[in-house]
């Protein structure tokens, strides 16, 4: 296996990959996925099998074109189309009852497949000349942190799968909304890019309430997890630290009060014991939380990799794409 800075020829070689039943990482603009034919269940099987995933979680399938939907899913609604209008190509998954042609073990045997098309020119290209829907997940071990970088794939699934394009860091660095139109209504399955605020001009819009049984992508309640305990708290400043413990820190920017071990100390303080953390991570010194979600797995994995007892996450604000971290960092929990 190796990893491709991409090139009409790493294009082609995808292609040839994947037509013959192969699954192959290739960048979108929310993380890295790992593509197989979602139309073949033998190379749908290799995707969970690579990512060592649970057969009754779904994955998402990426068309080829706006015309390729038919071919797999029954749409009934307006506001579903105008969601398509709107934000396809791009970080919008959409529910639909599915046609027959689509295998069951892409929908965990669901009546209903997720559907999206990638706005990131690499998966298009690639999709678009396979002409063929691509069921992709993320390319990263099943429950683990999602991956943002072809290093990030090739660490998590070196040796499992032939080939790894690399398309650089991606955009948004959280997987996509997914949504359900019921009636009319606009049910938000998991958070993203794809905000809320961005939804509610085509409709109501309301948060699936917890639910016992899986109906989409990224629902179970522990995921995204570092190998490391993360606890989330909603404000640093009141965090005591365990004694001779090494902590590190995600948070959006600097607080106030808290000392960054990795900054020079103040003169009034430079005589007193070390900083309370070891490390510290900062997903926007700005605050801009857009770039925080693009940051989040990245440093999120940085921490994992510093031989911490414990990384405490401050949450980020509640509003906009602040919710999908936050989302992502209560599955990450392991308290």
């Amino acid at each position: 296996m190796k990893t491709e800075i991409v090139s009409a020829h790493e294009c082609a070689k995808a292609i040839r990959l994947l037509r013959d039943g192969e699954v192959v990482a290739l960048p979108t603009e929310t993380v890295y996925g790992l593509a197989a034919d979602a139309l073949n269940p033998d190379a749908v099987t290799k995707i969970f099998e690579a990512k060592e995933r649970p057969r009754f979680d779904p994955l998402i399938v990426h068309l080829p074109s706006g015309e390729a939907l038919d071919e797999i899913a029954i749409v009934e609604s307006q506001v579903a189309h105008k969601l398509m209008e709107k934000f396809w190509p791009g970080p919008l998954t959409i529910i639909f009852l599915k046609r027959e042609i689509v295998p069951d073990i892409v929908t965990a045997g669901l009546e209903t497949v997720a559907v999206r098309m990638s706005a990131h020119p690499i998966f298009r290209e690639v999709v678009r000349k396979l002409n063929r829907p691509l069921a992709a997940p993320s390319a990263n071990r099943f429950g683990r942190i999602s991956p943002t970088t072809a290093q990030h794939v090739c660490d998590e699934l070196s040796g499992c799968i032939p080939l790894i394009v690399d398309g650089g860091a991606t955009e948004h660095g959280i997987e996509s909304t997914i949504v359900q139109v019921e009636n009319g209504m606009i049910e938000v399955l998991r958070r993203g890019p794809i905000t809320e605020e961005m939804l509610r001009p085509f409709g109501e819009v309301r948060e699936q309430t917890s639910s016992a049984t899986i109906s989409a992508p990224g629902q179970l309640p522990t995921h995204y997890a570092p190998r490391t305990k993360l606890i989330v708290v909603g404000d640093l400043k009141n965090f005591s630290p365990p004694a001779e413990k090494r902590i590190g820190v995600l948070c959006l920017r600097p607080v106030a009060g808290v000392v960054d071990p990795g900054l020079p100390r103040p003169a009034t303080t430079a005589a007193k014991a070390p900083a309370d953390f070891a490390t510290m991570r900062y997903l926007s010194k700005q605050g801009d939380l857009r770039e925080a979600a693009a940051n989040f797995f990245r440093m999120l994995r940085e921490l994992d990799a510093e031989n911490l007892d414990l990384i405490v996450a401050e949450c980020a604000p509640e509003e906009g794409i602040g919710a999908a971290i936050n989302d992502r960092l209560r599955r990450a929990a392991t308290n």
